[in-house]
């Protein structure tokens, strides 16, 4: 089976990236989409993303596809479903890019469409949204969950496998059930409990916002997420509503636990608890995909005048080091005023490390 021309319902961060990454992949492909904004579809042409332009879910056009991608709310992928079902032909694949799976499989099944829909999620994305910020290499060692509906041939499902790894991805095929109680505790209730933290700070922050002038790494790191889509994020939740609760119901257990011991003075649990979290932790692949990615980072420190950081980033770009954010850290965690440089990867953060020091700069590693 070979997939040549490619179908959009909507082209928002992941849609967008997801075309981008079809065609880094494969230039010749052809793809058509539909999105309810006319600017962003239009955008998305001129710039190449998307080769024409559809005029809604029911354009007969849709028909030589040879995978749909829907890729808008879960709400609107579903009527999408319901529209693009009597036009493209039996051999088409339908599939979704949402974070959870069960709605959209029952819509399917409901439709009489078992058998030709396999749910996809690429567990990747970003805090912002939409055309402007998407990127071809989102996808690049992700994993990229295939949830087959019944009767789905197993010929599509490695078709499917090897679209996903093409593009960069970790394909991985589970059963839609599965994915989303996994989900609800690997990324959606960290997005909840991001969420929560960050207004629990606006909530108790004096009126000279001390509190948000001093959040330093640690916080922002672990709220970065708290940035996301609203709407989005309202329609995961009331989507995948038990399984949430029910893995928000073990956290809640556990930070009452804490609290419970702060209480009683009890602190070889919270050393336990800390030790557990850590060896836990710890065993995560420094590569794992997942809502919280980790980013690497150095302090240098640096002399108060001009140039002095465009020298740094100079050195590192004459030793090939490609980073992902710079900048004077305001908030800081050092007597002295320095220079946070950000990486993508371990690999360049030490080998950055290494390339300072060896230029004569105070380097910290955290």
């Amino acid at each position: 089976m070979e997939l040549h021309t490619f179908g959009f319902i909507g082209l928002g961060l992941i849609g967008g990236s997801l075309a981008k990454a079809l065609k880094r992949a494969a230039s010749d492909c052809h793809i058509m989409a539909y999105t309810r904004t006319v600017k962003t579809v239009r955008d998305a042409l001129r710039e190449g993303v998307i080769d024409s332009i559809c005029d809604s879910p029911s354009d007969p056009r849709f028909a030589d596809c040879d995978c749909i991608f829907l890729c808008a709310p879960v709400g609107s992928n579903v009527a999408a479903l319901d529209q693009l079902k009597a036009i493209v032909g039996a051999a088409c694949i339908l599939t979704d890019v949402g974070s959870v799976k069960t709605d959209i499989h029952q819509a399917a099944e409901h439709l009489g469409l078992n058998g030709r829909f396999i749910g996809g999620h690429p567990m990747t994305g970003s805090e912002k949204s939409g055309l402007g910020y998407s990127q071809a290499h989102l996808f690049e060692n992700s994993y990229y969950i295939i949830t087959p509906s019944p009767g789905t041939p197993d010929e599509w499902v490695e078709t499917y496998r090897a679209l996903a790894a093409s593009i960069g991805a970790l394909p991985l095929v589970l059963d839609y059930r599965q994915h989303d109680f996994a989900t609800a505790a690997v990324s959606h209730l960290p997005h909840l409990i991001a969420a929560s933290l960050v207004n629990t700070v606006h909530d108790l922050d004096s009126d000279d916002e001390l509190m948000k002038l001093i959040a330093a790494g640690g916080f922002k790191d672990i709220t970065r997420i708290a940035s996301s889509s609203p709407e989005m994020w309202e329609q995961i939740c009331m989507t995948n509503t038990d399984n949430i609760i029910s893995v928000m119901d073990t956290f809640i257990d556990l930070l009452t636990a804490s609290r419970e011991a702060m209480c009683n003075e009890n602190g070889e649990y919270i050393y336990k608890m800390f030790e557990k979290s850590r060896d836990y932790r710890d065993s995560f692949a420094s590569s794992s995909p997942g809502s919280i990615k980790k980013t690497f980072r150095i302090y240098c420190d640096i002399v108060d005048e001009s140039g002095a950081i465009s020298t740094i980033a100079a050195v590192l770009a004459d030793n090939g080091i490609s980073i992902k954010n710079i900048g004077i850290v305001h908030s800081r965690e050092f007597e002295e005023g320095v220079l946070q440089i950000a990486f993508y990867e371990e690999a360049p953060s030490k080998a950055a490390a290494k390339v300072l020091r060896d230029g004569g700069y105070q380097v910290w590693e955290r």
